[in-house]
């Protein structure tokens, strides 16, 4: 066995809250409010209510809370549909270069919270920590990844970690648990290029890791503890031989890597808030919008490209397509001069001006963006008159380097809300804010629960 795992399974179990550095307490506080605030949003998404139909009638013991709804499921399929419905609108917390960590995090650590019958703030803030810091140190590079979802790949490493810490497990229970989780990873960014709920269903698959791998473990049954460095193990599937598994556990405790946590100011793929940013500031600075427009040019990187630079259509799954494809994005920014969840509702997808302008925008991948960082991106605007305006952003607003402030995460959480189907009320919005800024020190994470499912 490397001594990777076996650190990471010492990471896990010993963490306490006050070791953990005031800038990253917040960084996970905000995690918890987005993560909160998208589920709110999406409970009524594609694919949520079939969801819901299939766990209820599956059955089994009544062991923890849905989000809105408020039903009573086993732990682990109550992590299952809050993370499914937490990333239905893609607007949760996401990283560079692509796995999304909170809507998989959050609903297992919950889950576990009751099925451990009660969890501390402080011990609550210690597990999401933990699991937010292991799935961080896993995450590999674009070229690793090479067309996995980067969430089905280390998000439930993500989960497990904070679900097992919730649950007590023991050095080796926790080590065992993740080496479960290890043989859980899977996904392919094909979901995200053909518009498929898969890619949804995948970030509920990896909540419902957390819970199950971390129950296992706790039962005896036993994983791979050479997950990480053994011949076939994820140094090798995933790293590709490429993954220096001493930095993964390097520094670990003291230089943290969930400080790179992106949060999204636009409700669609971490890799399209560039050019939606470079768009409505344009617009912004010059008066002109998509009546003024001939045609614009959108350059990505590569990898950014294949993800969401194809042409754009709507399919079976219109949110999705329209989440993932940077046309769109564009010709919705210009056209209605912002971008928020109702812009990605099917109905205004299917606006005949935004389908028009989409059609007068290409997409060109261009290997020299590499250079200058995975979600860089130059816009070349072409006006009726013949102007041509050039914008370039390498590095998003959201993405460490260009952090949100409070007041922009209020916005974002609010959008969330206007566009829920089962808001809570004003009253209790401020009620969740507040306990979620004082989330350790909570007595119990339970009271949160009231406030998550309000009847």
């Amino acid at each position: 066995m490397s001594q990777a795992e076996q650190h990471l399974a010492d990471f896990i179990v010993n963490l306490r809250t006050a070791s953990v550095p005031a800038a990253e307490r917040r960084i996970v506080r905000r995690i918890v409010q987005t993560v909160i605030g998208t589920g709110f949003a999406g409970a009524a998404e594609d694919g949520v209510k079939a969801l819901r139909e299939l766990l209820l009638e599956s059955g089994g013991t009544a062991q923890a809370t849905t989000l809105v709804y408020g039903d009573r499921l086993p732990a682990h399929a109550a992590a299952q549909f809050n993370g499914t419905m937490c990333r239905a609108l893609d607007f949760c917390d996401a990283m560079a270069p692509g796995p999304h960590f909170g809507a998989a995090l959050f609903p297992a650590a919950l889950a576990a919270a009751e099925l451990a019958g009660g969890c501390s703030g402080s011990e609550f803030m210690a597990a999401l920590a933990a699991g937010a810091e292991v799935g961080s140190r896993l995450n590999l590079t674009e070229a690793q990844y090479n067309g996995f979802d980067p969430t089905g790949i280390v998000a439930g490493f993500a989960a497990t970690a904070a679900a097992a810490r919730i649950l007590g497990l023991t050095r080796q229970q926790t080590l065992h648990a993740l080496a479960l989780a290890f043989n859980r990873c899977g996904g392919s960014f094909q979901s995200h290029v053909d518009g498929s709920l898969g890619v949804r269903v995948v970030q509920g698959w990896m909540a419902e890791t957390g819970v199950r791998c971390a129950q296992m473990a706790q039962r005896g049954i036993t994983g791979p503890q050479n997950f990480l460095g053994g011949h076939y193990g994820f140094g090798h599937l995933y790293g590709r031989d490429t993954l220096d598994l001493d930095a993964v556990t390097a520094g670990l405790g003291e230089r943290w890597k969930l400080r790179n946590v992106v949060f999204k100011k636009y409700p669609s793929c971490g890799v399209t808030q560039g050019v939606t940013e470079l768009t409505l500031a344009w617009m912004a600075e010059t008066g002109l919008g998509a009546a003024d427009v001939r045609s614009a040019e959108v350059r990505l990187p590569p990898y950014a490209h294949r993800l969401v630079g194809h042409a754009f259509h709507v399919g079976a799954n219109p949110r999705v397509d329209a989440q993932f494809n940077a046309g769109y994005c564009v010709a919705n920014a210009l056209v209605r001069g912002s971008s928020k969840l109702r812009h990605f509702a099917p109905v205004d997808i299917g606006d005949t001006t935004v389908q028009e302008m989409t059609g007068r925008i290409r997409v060109i991948a261009d290997e020299r963006l590499d250079a200058r960082g995975h979600a860089s991106v130059d816009l070349r605007l072409t006006t009726r008159d013949g102007q041509v305006a050039l914008r370039q952003l390498d590095i998003p607003p959201g993405f460490p380097g260009n952090d949100l402030d409070d007041a922009q995460h209020l916005v974002r959480f609010e959008d969330c809300m206007a566009y829920a189907p089962r808001p809570p009320s004003v009253e209790q919005r401020q009620r969740l804010l507040r306990a979620v800024e004082a989330l350790d020190t909570l007595g119990d994470v339970r009271e949160l629960l009231p406030l998550l499912s309000p009847r």
